[in-house]
């Protein structure tokens, strides 16, 4: 489908000439985490390389711009939901599931509905394209038969919540055969599913730098192994504890520590005396660089990290998981040999310390991550995108 032959529905731009008028593509998001705004940030900067200014695009936070209350909290709440793991695991997993997904957005219908056609008719657009799970059937039931296309790509890389896959989507992209493998479960029609990878930064696409040059450009100790320990933009999981038992381990390495936005978790190791170089930050933009200088990446189970790290050539050490949500990201890294899943600070340890002791064992993970990372995923996604507007690609 693209605009060319379904030109039923009212376009972002009808008052502008038709050879003025720019396709315009809405991108429907939520701070729950923050993988959904980055994998919406890094399509739309594939898109203005593939198509240049071709287009226009909008980004709108569903959740906290239109939901009703309490759901436009969300947000707001959703730090604190995942620090009771067990808790998070069990609403994901009473949720999940074909009868409870069609029970829970016929039960919220009523209360979200005239929320969900204002928002709708406040962004008119040629493209909608959906990056949360909450959005999909909502704004898909909202928006009518005569619509434009829309298209929902799967920030999750495996284990995919039912909410993700409507068959009214005309498309839906998946970071994972595993998460194809998930859609079909769920009814979806097997030439409307496309494994494109997770979606991730053009800075996290482009080739290494000299690993010694980004060491001494973050004015990190040049000749030793370097350990990255990442609890995503929240500072989440056991991430003091797993420092700390590294420190005191015996083992000759740099620490280079991000704890996000988590304030207090950075103030508390910026306190503490280290016995190796160590090196505190707090959310940063150098990621992709920190991966680049970095051996070993120690982390929680998000999407977006695992993603980055696999086209850094990055070993990974998975010490944390949400329960039920990032179950399938701990079996993925296991069934690519991209990592571990070492969720004690002692496993952590025992971990590291055969990757340095046996150095061919880490160059062969170093190997199956190479193999296993998608660097193209975005392009592809925004070349997909442009395929449904009829657009050609500034090459």
């Amino acid at each position: 489908m693209n605009i060319k032959n379904n030109p039923e529905w009212i376009t972002a731009s009808t008052q502008e000439p038709e050879s003025t008028r720019k396709p315009h593509i809405l991108f429907l998001f939520s701070d729950t985490g923050g993988g959904h705004r980055a994998a919406a940030e890094s399509i739309i900067e594939a898109l203005q390389l593939e198509f240049g200014d071709a287009l226009t695009t909008e980004m709108v936070d569903f959740l906290l711009d239109y939901a009703p209350p309490p759901y436009n909290r969300l947000p707001e709440f959703y730090p604190d939901f995942v620090r009771i793991p067990e808790l998070w695991g069990v609403g994901f997993l009473i949720s999940d599931g074909r009868r409870q997904a069609r029970i829970m957005t016929s039960t919220m219908w009523p209360i979200v509905r005239r929320a969900a056609r204002r928002l709708v008719r406040e962004h008119p657009n040629d493209l909608l394209v959906c990056v949360h799970a909450l959005g999909t059937s909502f704004l898909l039931r909202a928006l009518g038969s005569k619509r434009p296309p829309f298209i929902t790509v799967v920030t999750d890389m495996v284990s995919t919540h039912a909410l993700w896959f409507d068959q009214r989507a005309d498309l839906t992209l998946v970071p994972t055969e595993m998460a194809r493998q998930r859609a079909l479960e769920f009814n979806m029609s097997p030439d409307k599913v496309i494994v494109v990878g997770q979606p991730v930064s053009e800075r996290c696409s482009t080739p290494a730098g000299d690993r010694q040059t980004l060491r001494q450009k973050f004015g990190w100790t040049l000749d030793k192994a370097t350990i990255l320990l990442v609890g995503g933009g929240e500072g989440m999981g056991p991430l003091e504890e797993t420092a700390i038992a590294i420190d005191e381990s015996g083992l000759d390495v740099n620490l280079v520590i991000v704890a996000g936005r988590n304030i207090k978790l950075k103030a508390d190791l910026e306190v503490r005396t280290w016995d190796n170089p160590t090196y505190i930050y707090g959310f940063t933009k150098d990621m992709p660089d920190f991966m680049r200088a970095s051996d070993v990446l120690v982390t929680k189970a998000g999407p977006g990290t695992i993603a980055e790290a696999l086209i850094a050539s990055l070993p990974i050490i998975l010490y944390s998981k949400l329960p039920g949500q990032e179950d399938g990201n701990v079996r993925f890294v296991e069934s690519v040999g991209a990592g571990v899943w070492a969720p004690e600070p002692l496993q952590v340890v025992r971990t590291l310390t055969r990757w340095i002791c046996r150095p061919n064992e880490r160059l062969n993970v170093v190997e199956n991550c190479r193999q296993a990372a998608r660097p193209d995923a975005s392009r592809r996604i925004a070349r997909i995108l442009g395929e449904q507007l009829g657009l050609p690609t500034k090459g």
